[in-house]
Order: structure tokens, then sequence, then C-alpha cells
């Protein structure tokens, strides 16, 4: 940590920095898994009527538990760490590939509030995205991992073309390999 300008600093900088990491974790651990808890959900309605109610009342506790309970605290934490972070080292706003990095940051934000909105929507009955849709939506948050891990990792704001270049290519991938899987799946019911 060589930037960082003063010893005290230094030892609280790296205890918030350890729990901004674990946060993110928590927080990417509750969207990849609510996401998840989607597809189960909207894979439900094609069920019998009693089969589809009783799956559909018990996604709906794990959703918003899994929400309420991991998935809000954490994004909440994550900011909170990142602020202090900059609070206690306010040079790294000088730094250009934290702007692209915020910038990621924001867009998982907003991805997080439609997550919301979608639980919202199911709860009211309302499916407006079927299972393929939505795995390619689980996804989207894997390519804003990406790209904040690389940028906060690498602190390279100049590559960050050859970045987004990279995250084109790896969405692609993903986008193929859920394809492939949907396939699959299609085969196995045969």
């Amino acid at each position: 940590m060589t930037y960082l300008r003063n010893n005290k600093a230094v030892q609280y900088y790296n205890y918030i920095l350890s729990i901004h990491i674990i946060f993110v974790v928590c927080w990417m651990a509750g969207l990849f898994y609510q996401v998840r808890l989607f597809i189960y959900h909207t894979e439900a309605q094609d069920k019998p009527d009693d089969e589809r109610r009783i799956l559909s009342a018990q996604f709906e506790i794990m959703e918003r538990r899994l929400w309420n309970v991991i998935a809000v605290p954490s994004m909440f934490l994550v900011i909170a760490a990142g602020i202090t972070m900059l609070v206690l080292q306010p040079f790294w706003l000088q730094q250009p590939w934290l702007h692209v990095k915020l910038g990621f940051v924001v867009g998982l934000i907003i991805y997080h509030f439609i997550c919301q909105k979608k639980m919202k929507e199911m709860r009211k009955g309302i499916f407006k995205w079927k299972s393929t849709h939505l795995r390619i939506w689980n996804e989207v948050a894997t390519i804003f991992l990406f790209a904040i891990v690389f940028l906060a990792v690498l602190k390279n704001a100049v590559s960050w073309i050859y970045g987004i270049l990279g995250l084109l290519a790896f969405s692609i991938i993903i986008m193929l390999a859920v394809k492939i899987y949907k396939n699959y799946r299609a085969k196995g019911k045969d």
C-alpha cells in the first residue's frame, strides 16, 4: 500500500478494506442466489396448482429473507466501507481507474434495485421474464464483478478499453454457455 499517506490511516484503512471485501463477497453471494431463486420461482409457475402454490410461498419466504438479511445489509456495508476508505485516503479520487470502477459499482447498485423490483413483482404473481432471461440476467452480476475486481486490483484505467473488450468477449462466452445449458436441459427432458 505505497499510496497511503500516514501510518494511522494505513491501520484503519486496512481494517475498512477488509470489511469492504468481506461484504462485497456477501453482497455478491446474495445477488447470485437471489436470481437463482427467481429462476426456480418462475419455473414453479409451470407446476400443477397445489404444487405451484406451495413452492411459490416457500420461494417468497426464501427470497425475502435472503434479500433483507444478506443482500441489502451487505450492499449498505460495502457502500459505507467504500466511502470510509475514500474519507481516510481521499487521493484515491484523483485516480482515473477509480472513476471507471465507481461507474461499474453504480451499475451494480442499479442491478440490485432491479432485482428488488423483480422480487416485488413475483410476490404479486407477475412473472415478466422467463427462466432463460433470468439465467442471462444472473450473469450480468458476474460481468460487473469481473470489471470491478480487475479495476480494483490492476488500478489501471488506461487499459480499461481492453478490459471492456475482454468483458464483452467474456459476456458472449457466458451467453453461449447459457444457451448450451438451455439446450442440454431441453434434451434431458425429452
